[in-house]
């Protein structure tokens, strides 16, 4: 009986308890905050009361109620939802987007076009306008300026530490070897109109030598600054997280930017020297004078990387290496077309032009006039 008694107690006590009580308190001013926001507690409110602030860019929060966003690593971005971290997007010129496979197409053609011309002087060789101003030189700046077009080869495609020691060398010095042979046709054409005498030094052989101590030496300066640029502090291959967002930019560190600077501005300086003195010799009377299509090829050129180095400047990731593709084929193409598609103009569609005969009515007329 008195156990009987004891329930009846027990369960009328259970209902004059209420089940509110027995709940856990809720938040009533906020709601619960998704995956990519995280927590902010409202000043002056309770703890209970926050605002969803949704994560910046380059963090995630992957649970509810995230009271903090975690950052991503180096090489990997939030997602659209910033749920979750993926990998950045790999940046550099590669030959599969239209970019690069034009460059390719256009350095491409425009090597085949400067080997054509050479099969147009070596077949003509014998012709005054071939041998007029050293048709060796005229061959070695066609070999340089063809293998100078195919350097630009080694800045397409993902960049390596082997191919960024060598695009930058191997451009610099082919193109001082360009120059150079430039340089050594123009002083040629001064010395040549200053010995008048038949026997002459420069006459009997020595003008051949000269032009190729200029070439050598010229070259060699180049060569020796390169030289120390490797040696001391040779470009490498980095990966560029901070540049642009949600990328990895595959680029070449230049390693030192002196040296980097020294082997253009000696290019640029010899490109200004072979300027002056193919203006100074460019109003000689010489029916296959080449002083003055030097002086074109030459403005040219220095408008050229005039032009670069703002450009070069202001450029990102894929497109600075663009910029410096685009100025080594335009000048190359300058120098080609300013100095040796005239003459392949009289060769092939004006072959009169381009004979002895021809020659010696221009020496009479202009003997006479004299």
């Amino acid at each position: 009986m008195c156990l009987t008694l004891f329930l009846l107690w027990k369960r009328d006590l259970h209902k004059l308890v209420p089940m509110e009580n027995s709940k856990i308190p809720q938040s009533s001013c906020s709601e619960m905050c998704k995956v990519g926001f995280r927590k902010s507690t409202r000043e002056g409110q309770g703890v209970c009361c926050y605002d969803c602030i949704p994560c910046s860019e380059g963090e995630i929060s992957n649970h509810t109620n995230s009271p903090d966003c975690m950052k991503c690593p180096d090489d990997q971005w939030s997602s659209e939802k910033r749920d979750r971290c993926i990998l950045k997007y790999v940046e550099f010129l590669s030959i599969q987007e239209p970019l690069g496979f034009i460059l390719l197409a256009v350095a491409t053609s425009s090597t085949m076009a400067v080997f054509a011309i050479f099969a147009v002087f070596f077949k003509h060789r014998e012709t005054p306008i071939v041998k007029a101003n050293n048709r060796g030189l005229s061959y070695l700046l066609l070999i340089s300026l063809s293998l100078c077009l195919l350097s630009t080869l080694l800045f397409l495609g993902r960049p390596t530490d082997i191919t960024c020691m060598l695009r930058q060398v191997t451009f610099s010095i082919l193109f001082v070897m360009c120059i150079s042979c430039l340089l050594a046709k123009t002083v040629l054409v001064l010395m040549a109109f200053q010995a008048t005498h038949p026997n002459t030094p420069l006459r009997s052989g020595l003008g051949s030598k000269i032009s190729t101590i200029i070439v050598f030496v010229c070259t060699l300066i180049q060569a020796l600054i390169c030289t120390v640029w490797l040696a001391s502090f040779h470009p490498f291959a980095v990966q560029n997280m901070k540049s642009q967002t949600g990328k990895v930019v595959i680029e070449c560190n230049e390693g030192s930017p002196t040296a980097f600077w020294c082997a253009l501005g000696y290019m640029a300086l010899l490109a200004l020297t072979s300027f002056l003195v193919a203006f100074k010799a460019r109003k000689l009377p010489d029916r296959f004078n080449e002083a003055q299509l030097i002086t074109f090829s030459m403005v040219t050129f220095l408008t050229v990387w005039t032009l670069f180095l703002p450009s070069y400047q202001n450029t990102k990731g894929k497109y600075m290496v663009a910029v410096e593709v685009f100025a080594i084929i335009s000048s190359s193409m300058g120098i080609v077309v300013c100095i040796f598609i005239p003459k392949c103009y009289i060769i092939v569609i004006r072959p009169d032009l381009n004979s002895r005969n021809y020659l010696k009515g221009q020496l009479q007329s202009l003997t006479s006039i004299n």
